[in-house]
């Protein structure tokens, strides 16, 4: 593979590196990308040592494949300048996931749908990735008609001055707020940018993104985003209702035996999935599965993924070797 990572210096770039690295990934051609103010400073991959390039020297240099985790404002401007040059871009911004014409893939789900025409390619939100890890093997078996979900998400899924912030609190540090308020000891219900009817951006992204990945545009999702002072991943607590009835035991039996997820589900022995226990992992960690006996066909669970590995590295580097394996790059 010959392979561009933009975005290089971030926190999922660092990750996206830090995956290739474990998977064994060892591209004949590596080429980090990052801001102009990067541009120089090395990177290490592999044992070697490389340094950031400009876009241009990028796209200039032919890679087969460009992971970029750049922002939405960047892949909307370089995407499609990669994509021109016959590059394949695996995008993890917001950017593409609803344009009708590119698809958005998690691999364990639907990659069949990926062809060699697709120059630009989606990388799902980090909650949608886990959340639709877990409920597609349910839609397949018993339809799923609607989804109430709340989520717990690591100051991590902001950035790294989110993570400094944190850090800083819990030293009695003063420094720069990535939040309106303090996160350490505290929690807000607020993710992305709010909308006029009252949810936000990150809200409405589980709903349409889960829809476009599941292929059901009739599946009723309702959200909420609760930012919380952890690390380790994001945490989400769902509800689902079925169009049938369901054999609690078969739940158990598709999650442990779903590729991509880990089943934690022994409360006896108080173990069900955690952040923390998720941090570093590439699995969809999924417990806490109980009927709920207040409506028909409904059943809950808990849903725990690292958002910067299954939720965004590890997914992309996952189509990634999938495009090469299926000789589409």
């Amino acid at each position: 593979m010959k392979l561009a990572v933009v975005g290089a210096t971030g926190l999922v770039g660092r990750e996206i590196i830090k995956v290739l690295e474990e998977h064994g990934i060892c591209p004949e051609l590596f080429i980090p990308v990052a801001s102009p103010k990067s541009k120089g400073l090395p990177v290490e991959f592999n044992g070697g040592c490389y340094f950031i390039h400009s876009h241009e020297e990028a796209i200039a240099a032919k890679p087969q494949v460009a992971i970029f985790s750049a922002g939405a404002s960047t892949s909307r401007e370089w995407a499609p300048r990669y994509a021109a040059a016959g590059i394949t871009v695996i995008d993890n911004s917001s950017a593409w996931r609803m344009d009708p014409s590119i698809p958005l893939v998690v691999p364990e789900i639907n990659p069949t749908i990926l062809t060699p025409l697709h120059k630009i390619i989606a990388n799902p939100n980090c909650s949608t990735i886990q959340l639709v890890m877990a409920l597609a093997p349910l839609h397949a078996k018993y339809r799923i008609k609607r989804v109430v979900v709340s989520t717990y998400q690591s100051v991590t899924g902001t950035g790294a001055k989110a993570v400094k912030q944190l850090e800083n609190e819990r030293n009695g540090i003063p420094g720069e707020m990535a939040y309106a308020y303090p996160i350490d000891l505290n929690l807000f219900p607020h993710g992305g940018d709010f909308l006029e009817n009252g949810s936000t951006t990150e809200e409405v992204k589980l709903v349409n993104e889960t829809r476009k990945i599941l292929g059901d545009e009739s599946i009723q999702v309702t959200a909420t985003v609760v930012r919380v002072p952890v690390m380790g991943g994001h945490s989400e607590a769902v509800n689902l209702e079925f169009f049938n009835d369901y054999d609690l035991r078969e739940i158990f039996h598709i999650m442990d035996n779903t590729p991509g997820i880990v089943l934690r589900d022994d409360v006896q022995h108080n173990i069900y999935p955690m952040p923390l226990a998720a941090k570093g992992r590439d699995e969809v960690f999924v417990g806490r599965i109980r009927r709920d006996d207040s409506q028909p066909n409904s059943l809950n669970l808990f849903i725990v993924a690292d958002n910067l590995r299954k939720g965004a590295a590890t997914n992309a580097v996952q189509i990634a070797s999938w495009l090469m394996a299926k000789g589409l790059v």
